[in-house]
């Protein structure tokens, strides 16, 4: 899978989308240093140890580089940027039973919009899965000739 470059300073207002989560019960937010034992608890039973590894480095920054979506209280995704390079957006994912809601969608606008106010002019998706989804949403486009990219020669 190609890397994906997004234009953070062309990024569309979303504020009214995540009125939308909020009123459909879907909170987005930065989670807290006392919780990161429960998020990478639910990142393990949900992703991958490659995955764990990645979220963990979000919490040894300040702020904290990630962000959760809740449903009704209950943790049903992640997002997070900085912390296998920098300016790099993820990893990012929301659990199966919570698909379809938005929550995804939330997740990375929060991320790119964090980005972009820390000063970043663009965000790369490193080996980005869905690109229609980072297409539509935040404007990405596909980065020529960035596969493997930084994951070449990744121990296995």
């Amino acid at each position: 899978m190609s890397d994906m470059l997004v234009p953070l300073y062309k990024l569309p207002d979303h504020s009214a989308f995540m009125r939308q989560l909020q009123d459909s019960d879907i909170e987005i937010r930065r989670p807290i240093a006392p919780e990161k034992h429960k998020v990478l608890e639910w990142v393990r039973e949900h992703f991958s140890e490659g995955w764990v590894s990645e979220c963990d480095v979000a919490f040894s920054r300040v702020p904290v580089s990630a962000f959760i979506a809740l449903e009704k209280g209950e943790l049903i995704g992640f997002g997070c940027y900085d912390v296998t390079c920098r300016g790099f957006f993820g990893p990012t994912g929301v659990g199966e039973q919570a698909r379809g809601k938005g929550a995804g969608k939330g997740l990375l606008l929060a991320c790119l919009d964090a980005m972009r106010r820390e000063g970043y002019g663009y965000a790369i998706i490193g080996g980005a899965g869905p690109k229609d989804f980072y297409q539509k949403t935040a404007g990405a486009i596909e980065i020529p000739d960035s596969v493997p990219g930084i994951y070449k020669g990744m121990l296995k």
